[in-house]
């Protein structure tokens, strides 16, 4: 789907010796499916997770029950900590998370479909939220999940160039 950007991403995280683990709710996997589509993806990335309802989440990853509970649904300081929980599981280099209403209808914190937020974490952190103003749920899985690896590999390339060389 996203060959560029992974092929990218995968340069990246072989070069540096780093791995990758994933939680994603409304791509539903697609975040993992793109980052496995690139050949040798089994010496950077680790796991990955669709924690698309509550018991899933309980399942797959060690959240910080007290933590979350003072933060707003659907934010950016929660999917930074549903990535951190993600890179901490499977002992990862990084953890991508992905939170979101695909819609067609919002969810009951009042967010409207086409919204999503995205963490990353890692010796960088980053997240942003995505409001694609859309219905459509297939298009917006395939723009979180466009949103997610772009956002992956620019975060990649800041810790790299940041890095102090030798």
């Amino acid at each position: 789907m996203f060959s560029s950007v992974c092929a990218a991403i995968a340069c990246k995280l072989a070069a540096s010796g780093h791995s990758v683990s994933v939680a994603e709710s409304s791509t539903g996997g697609l975040i993992a499916a793109n980052l496995l589509s690139v050949a040798g993806a089994s010496s950077y990335f680790r796991g990955g997770s669709v924690i698309y309802t509550r018991e899933s989440r309980h399942a797959f990853l060690d959240l910080d029950v007290i933590k979350l509970k003072g933060l707003k649904p659907l934010t950016e300081p929660v999917v930074a900590e549903f990535a951190r929980a993600a890179r901490l599981k499977l002992d990862a280099t990084w953890g991508i998370a992905e939170l979101g209403a695909a819609g067609p209808k919002g969810t009951p914190y009042g967010h409207a479909p086409g919204t999503s937020v995205i963490g990353i974490s890692g010796p960088v952190n980053a997240s942003i939220t995505v409001e694609t103003f859309l219905e459509n749920r297939e298009e917006n899985m395939v723009q979180f999940t466009e949103a997610a690896l772009t956002l992956f590999n620019t975060t990649l390339m800041r810790s790299l160039e940041s890095r102090p060389t030798t």
